[in-house]
């Protein structure tokens, strides 16, 4: 012990620091507790959020939950994934790498060296990775879904925003949280703002002949910020409302397949291109060098295409939902 104290001190190291951090280092489970609060302000769905500690005590924690966090190897880690590797595969990814944030955090504090979830991958078996897509209709359905979703009993703020969904190509939380301040109708545009995105970049929005009918409609709903008001007053809409809406009427979609029905129709019924499809999805440009270079919004180009989208629709038999039938507690569907 004196021999390796004085190699310490030679190689600049303070020997007695080292041993009062050696008494002090955590559990593996109170590394996850610190490292959970370090980042909780950062994520931006509590959900995710709580899933990081709740995986890791679920699946790691029985294993080497009470070993210090310089204690744990890798074969801790691989018996911790050996039971879900194969069965669920997407789950046990997620752990690894969670497993990984939680090391790389106790290397940082001068707890470990090494990362032993990092050789891990290659130890296990591979899994299929199968890639499960959101369910969406054809887009010519389109029009017939929202005809059943104007006939049926929900709330007309249920009915309007899933309506302002399908005509803008956006996702459900763009639109249970959109507030008026967002919306200009003189300019006839939506500008969703960067932390309400998934891209973390502000979106803008042509509103087409509907869209802006569709809205004119919302303020009719009553007072407040948002657009599309949830059952409670001042709270946005449960983002299940829609999504058990469209599956009590029978059809077999996901609210998010409405952008894929708008995309197929985009590639095979019009001529638009590939960039202004992309931007009306507000899909990032992954080549950076062009994504460096392709800075227009694309405004005028996607306002035609919008108002397309919205003439098929409409012609394809669906109209714009009018207030007073329904009920008006969304959250009744």
């Amino acid at each position: 012990m004196a021999r390796n104290y004085r190699k310490a001190a030679r190689e600049g190291r303070d020997p007695i620091a080292e041993r009062k951090r050696n008494n002090n280092v955590p559990t593996f489970s109170e590394a996850v507790d610190q490292v959970y609060k370090l980042h909780e302000p950062s994520w931006r769905n509590k959900k995710h959020a709580a899933q990081f500690r709740s995986t890791l005590e679920q699946y790691v924690s029985p294993f080497c939950g009470m070993k210090k966090i310089s204690e744990v190897t890798s074969q801790d880690v691989m018996n911790a994934l050996k039971p879900i590797w194969l069965t669920k595969t997407e789950t046990a990814r997620r752990v690894k790498q969670r497993i990984g944030v939680v090391m790389k955090w106790a290397i940082v504090q001068g707890y470990r060296l090494d990362d032993p979830s990092n050789a891990i991958e290659q130890a296990l078996p591979k899994a299929a990775r199968a890639v499960k897509q959101r369910k969406s209709i054809h887009y010519d359905k389109v029009a017939e879904c929202l005809s059943a979703v104007q006939g049926s009993h929900a709330g007309a703020s249920t009915k309007l925003a899933l309506d302002f969904l399908i005509l803008t190509a956006a996702r459900s939380g763009e639109v249970r949280l959109a507030t008026w301040p967002e919306i200009n109708l003189k300019r006839r545009l939506w500008t969703i703002p960067a932390e309400r995105m998934k891209g973390k970049a502000e979106h803008v929005v042509p509103l087409s002949d509907r869209a802006v009918d569709v809205l004119n409609a919302a303020r009719e709903l009553g007072k407040g910020d948002l657009v599309f008001p949830g059952a409670k007053a001042g709270r946005p809409m449960s983002d299940m409302t829609m999504s058990k809406l469209i599956k009590e009427l029978g059809f077999d979609a996901d609210v998010h397949g409405f952008r894929t029905s708008f995309r197929v129709w985009v590639q095979e019924c019009t001529d638009a291109s590939f960039e202004v499809a992309e931007k009306a999805l507000a899909h990032k440009t992954k080549n950076k060098v062009v994504a460096a270079y392709a800075r227009s919004n694309l405004i005028e180009k996607r306002r035609e295409l919008m108002q397309q989208w919205a003439d098929h629709l409409t012609q394809a038999g669906g109209k714009v939902v009018k207030i007073g039938g329904g009920h008006n507690a969304d959250e009744s569907t």
